[in-house]
């Protein structure tokens, strides 16, 4: 039997960009999930509330050794956590801050998991043409809002962008303003960066939450050539710096809910997620 290479693979498509290591793509991902079904009694029935998805609209993060990384959002992080929320009864709009398309790690893609490629499906057009956020932010963050949630999936294309965003950062205010649920999972509460930008006082200071280690950027990341080199900043000193408590420091699939902060530590954790806030969504909108 041959034995998978540690080191990073080309990706031909960007001057100096790789895509993870066979052997790493062995070890971090799976054809199925763990979904099981839905764990709600029963789902809203209305059509009167939405959840907004903000998801990553660039590929490529520059390493500090000058490598890219090609990434995206991961599409276990974005899809499982999609699929319970919709399946609650919560219709999901799709915005990223440029309008182009959502990109994915499809390297990751569990293509024989039934129930995945089916919530997939139904929201590809979405995904491939999303909103642009500062369009609609008037709409998302007005009095007649329909928009009861906000989720930020995971990947490392989290990283870009969306942490020195103005239009992210008022979102991000609106939603701490009226107790909507902020729904984020691993690299996703890169998001959450936003809210200081411009700020001396941090939006999330004293959030508990749950992310992906900087311990497993710095190490078994770089043992098994899942990326080609260190991040030029790491998530969770940064989050930490500005209050909030990482609880976690290794990834279990740990889920955590802080107020209306929905937080989970990797993609081991999307399903978990998935379930704890269609749970929260239910229980603060079924009835209204």
């Amino acid at each position: 039997m041959t034995e998978l290479t540690k080191t990073p693979v080309r990706d031909r498509a960007e001057h100096n960009a790789y895509f993870p290591s066979d052997y790493s793509l062995s070890v971090y991902t799976s054809s199925k999930t763990d979904f099981t079904g839905f764990k709600f009694d029963k789902p809203y029935t209305g059509n009167k509330y939405k959840v907004l998805m903000v998801g990553a609209d660039e590929r490529y993060v520059q390493m500090k050794n000058g490598k890219y990384f090609s990434t995206g959002n991961h599409p276990v992080e974005t899809l499982l956590p999609m699929l319970h929320i919709d399946k609650a009864g919560f219709e999901i709009d799709v915005a990223t801050l440029s309008g182009n398309q959502v990109k994915f790690e499809m390297w990751a893609m569990p293509e024989e998991d039934q129930a995945v490629q089916e919530i997939y499906a139904k929201y590809l057009p979405k995904l491939e043409e999303p909103a642009k956020l500062s369009d609609i932010l008037d709409v998302v963050t007005g009095p007649e809002s329909p928009y009861v949630g906000v989720f930020f999936p995971g990947g490392h294309g989290a990283l870009l962008n969306l942490p020195e965003s103005k239009t992210v950062k008022a979102l991000l205010q609106w939603a701490m303003k009226t107790d909507k649920q902020i729904v984020t999972l691993c690299h996703g509460p890169a998001a959450l960066l936003a809210a200081a930008v411009d700020e001396t006082d941090f939006l999330f200071a004293g959030y508990e939450m749950m992310v992906f280690p900087d311990s497993l950027d710095e190490g078994a990341n770089q043992d098994i050539g899942y990326m080609p080199g260190k991040l030029k900043w790491l998530l969770a000193e940064k989050l930490t710096s500005l209050g909030v408590k990482v609880l976690n420091t290794d990834i279990t699939g740990a889920v955590h809910k802080d107020r209306n902060v929905l937080t989970g530590d990797s993609p081991l954790a999307a399903n978990n997620l998935g379930i704890l806030a269609a749970d929260e969504l239910l229980a603060k909108y079924a009835e209204a």
